[in-house]
């Protein structure tokens, strides 16, 4: 029986992987390979890896345990947004030696990352700009100190939206005001992740899919990782799995928790669906279990509302996205909510991602806390970089401290249930 704090498995279809054909799946890893570097994980951080070091001549093999982009680089809710989960950097910042802007500063390179991989790569992944963080009354005053931070501490030029101008752009009157940020962005994720997956295929990276990591050994002349069928030497081992990172390093899988969350998408509302968000940017509320929505290419509400700390999918998970969205927008409550799925993040206490070292020849990224569609890239390039000589950005994230989350195997899901009871009674008052 799986454990409360294990990953949950992926709720098919999803809106992303129905609409999409994918390329003929890459064959399994049978027998003993060879390579400089193997990364272990298809998603955003062990393609962006294996690619850079493909760029600079390394030779790359990349295992993934089913298809490219099936945890959460495939099923996210696809919002590439400035920042990290956690709004304050002091803590750490001021363990890695550096300031809070220079933290932040890493979080628009990874955005600009991004995009620059799309125009370079030509991947067709609907990119589309605009990102608003709305706030309901309650929020108001926090609101205008986020943006006041942003603007003068980061430099960065975000707008603040009184209450005419929010809702003359969302159509909801939960909000009263809001932050308008320009350079962020939403797309559709697995879509992204396929055509990554292909240029680094075109940059010489060899990819295994259905090859299930099932562990690595790590020696003084270098480590080898395993599969059911076959064997990877190497030289050093990138473990890129998230919340789906199993026993492959107990230690590190100890500092994350994986969490369920679950995104709906509604048939298509044809010309109703650019009155609900004139400016089709995406869109998320400032409560601890946030709601966020946005608008696919094709004219859908995606909405994402429900978070599980016990990792369990709920009993009807429509009728649990519904409400939430019925609640923002009342005005199609009775519109039909055609996809329903989940998958698991990874999150850490401090809700700062966790780049580390696993061993002399392991690295390790993971713990994005819901907020990795552009980190988790930036984290593959980041550990590429240190692989290859240069370990400055890797070590600012590396010197953050992470705690272990309590309770052992056994409690540390139930306890965190009870924590987030909490910050879900307090969005609720």
């Amino acid at each position: 029986m799986m454990a409360l704090s294990e990953p949950i498995a992926a709720a098919a279809p999803s809106y992303y992987e129905a609409g999409i054909l994918r390329p003929p799946a890459a064959a399994p890893l049978r027998g003993d390979a060879r390579a400089d570097v193997c990364v272990i994980g298809g998603g955003f951080t062990g393609i962006s890896c294996a690619l850079e070091l493909a760029r600079a001549g390394r030779k790359v093999i990349l295992l993934e345990g089913r298809q490219i982009g099936w945890g959460a680089s495939g099923r996210n809710g696809g919002q590439i947004i400035f920042g990290y989960s956690r709004d304050d950097l002091s803590a750490p910042a001021r363990q890695a030696g550096v300031s809070e802007k220079a933290l932040f500063d890493l979080s628009l390179e990874a955005l600009a990352l991004l995009k620059n991989r799309v125009r370079e790569f030509g991947i067709q992944c609907d990119l589309t700009p605009g990102h608003m963080l709305a706030a309901e009354p309650k929020h108001a005053r926090e609101l205008r100190e986020h943006v006041r931070k942003l603007r003068e501490d980061y430099q960065y030029p975000v707008r603040h939206l009184d209450l005419m101008e929010t809702r003359e752009i969302i159509a909801s009157r939960r909000f009263s005001s809001a932050l308008l940020d320009e350079n962020s962005a939403h797309f559709h994720p697995l879509k992204y992740a396929l055509g990554l997956a292909e240029a680094a295929q075109r940059n010489g990276v060899v990819i295994h899919e259905d090859s299930m990591a099932e562990k690595f050994e790590e020696r003084e002349s270098g480590a080898t990782v395993f599969t059911a069928e076959g064997k990877v030497g190497c030289d050093q081992v990138v473990l890129a799995c998230n919340a789906y990172l199993g026993d492959l390093a107990p230690a590190a899988r100890a500092r994350i928790m994986p969490v369920g969350t679950f995104i709906g998408a509604t048939v298509s509302l044809g010309a109703e669906a650019e009155k609900l968000i004139a400016n089709n940017a995406c869109v998320c509320d400032m409560n601890f279990v946030l709601d966020y929505f946005r608008l696919s290419a094709d004219g859908r509400l995606l909405y994402g509302g429900r978070v599980s700390y016990s990792n369990r999918e709920p009993r009807d998970l429509r009728a649990a996205i519904r409400r939430r969205m019925a609640a923002t927008f009342p005005q199609i409550a009775d519109v039909e909510l055609e996809f329903a799925w989940g998958g698991s993040v990874a999150i850490t206490r401090s809700r700062f991602p966790n780049l580390s070292r696993e061993g002399r020849r392991v690295y390790c990224a993971q713990g994005f806390s819901g907020h990795g569609a552009a980190l988790s890239g930036f984290a593959g390039k980041v550990i590429a970089d240190a692989i290859m000589g240069d370990a400055n950005k890797f070590d600012m994230f590396a010197k953050t401290r992470h705690s272990r989350f309590p309770g052992g195997g056994m409690l540390r899901a139930p306890l965190l249930v009870l924590g987030m009871l909490y910050y879900r009674m307090r969005d609720l008052l």
